[in-house]
């Protein structure tokens, strides 16, 4: 088990429908990470930008946006996780996929779709939460509307990290920096966003706003504001241990289903 992980959250501004040019970028980026990076943080639909056309963009898991993930997986000896649109059996997820150094492979399918924007009509939501166990680390990965639902983000899996990757606009980032923070003090967790900047087809403009939140609602890293860059932070276990030992507050949460 590691005590501290070593995080890389890349805000950029994404390429319209254009996976082979946001790679070109993803890849310049990524080569000045460090050597003791354990896990690269790309935001949602990272190959794309947020469009709903995904007859025309949308790949398999075997695609060229996969194939890439493993390669930078493999090269960095780290763990890489992202969204892109996916078609699988006949249907379209906006599908988290999340790359282990070895070449292992997790998924998660969007589960609260952007109904505002009419994503519902065009991708198949997801059903299931997905837990990632790596280097000793329990990290539930998230994608964008869902900070919105506090009961499908609950930890009651006693979860260490809480991760939301997205295309948050301007003009709903105060909700945005909000619930991160609440999020992050209710289950007891470090929390990371990670968010896009520029504007894309749909007329929205994206600010960024990456940051990494740790278990009381401390900022401990973010970006500026409009600019391509990398957020590193560093998480440490003990301290997460330690602190949620000595206040004790999801001993006293309440349980509850999830009905689909």
């Amino acid at each position: 088990m590691a005590n501290k992980l070593n995080i890389a959250s890349i805000q950029t501004a994404i390429l319209w429908e254009s996976p082979q040019g946001n790679i070109k970028k993803y890849s310049s980026m990524i080569d000045s990470i460090s050597e003791d990076i354990d896990l690269i943080i790309l935001p949602e639909m990272f190959a794309t930008g947020f469009s709903r056309s995904p007859k025309k963009c949308a790949e398999s898991m075997n695609g060229i946006s996969v194939s890439w993930m493993k390669q930078i997986a493999g090269d960095k000896n780290t763990a890489i996780m992202g969204s892109l649109i996916i078609k699988e059996s006949g249907n379209y997820f906006n599908r988290l996929v999340f790359i282990h150094p070895n070449g292992s492979i997790e998924t998660y399918d969007k589960r609260h779709l952007f109904t505002f924007a009419g994503e519902d009509k065009v991708y198949t939501a997801g059903a299931k939460r997905t837990m990632i166990n790596y280097k000793g680390w329990k990290i539930f990965p998230l994608i964008c509307y869902d900070l919105r639902f506090p009961v499908w983000s609950r930890n009651d899996d006693n979860f260490d990290l809480l991760v939301y990757i997205a295309n948050w606009p301007k003009s709903r980032i105060y909700a945005w920096d909000t619930l991160l923070k609440a999020r992050a003090i209710e289950n007891m967790c470090y929390t990371i966003g990670v968010n896009r900047i520029g504007s894309d087809e749909n007329n929205l403009e994206y600010v960024g706003h990456t940051q990494t939140i740790d278990m009381l609602g401390k900022v401990i890293s973010d970006s500026i504001e409009n600019k391509e860059m990398m957020v590193e932070s560093t998480l440490n276990k003990k301290d997460l241990i330690t602190t949620r030992e000595k206040f004790q507050f999801l001993n006293d949460k309440d349980s509850f289903s999830i009905k689909k």
